[in-house]
């Protein structure tokens, strides 16, 4: 059974960073394309950044050059590193796996002053 665990959100003041993780199990984060997407009060659910089995890398051009995802095959876990938010990044935040089709539960990031 394959189970993804969100945690890391929080409040955090506009420009400041937060970094997201995803603790896989029945599942290596190394078998396959793992994903973080997003879903704002009242919005569809959205691709935020996509990390494929070889490392490469994808991301929204809402958090290009501000949000960075990576992987740690050791620790079976994928992160979502932060910086610079904005009230617009307030969403709960979750993890998919692409191969699995499988989602976490959910974080919720809330950016205010």
């Amino acid at each position: 059974q394959v189970k993804l665990v969100e945690s890391g959100g929080g409040l955090v003041q506009p420009g400041g960073s937060l970094k997201l993780s995803c603790a896989a199990s029945g599942i290596a984060v190394s078998s396959g394309a793992m994903d973080w997407h997003r879903q704002a009060p009242g919005k569809e659910r959205e691709l935020v950044a996509t990390v494929s089995t070889r490392g490469s890398t994808v991301y929204a051009d809402s958090v290009k050059g501000r949000f960075t995802i990576s992987r740690d095959n050791a620790k079976n876990t994928v992160y979502l590193q932060m910086n610079s938010l904005t009230p617009k990044d307030t969403a709960v935040y979750y993890c998919y796996s692409v191969r699995t089709g499988s989602w976490g539960q959910g974080t919720q990031v809330t950016v205010s002053p």
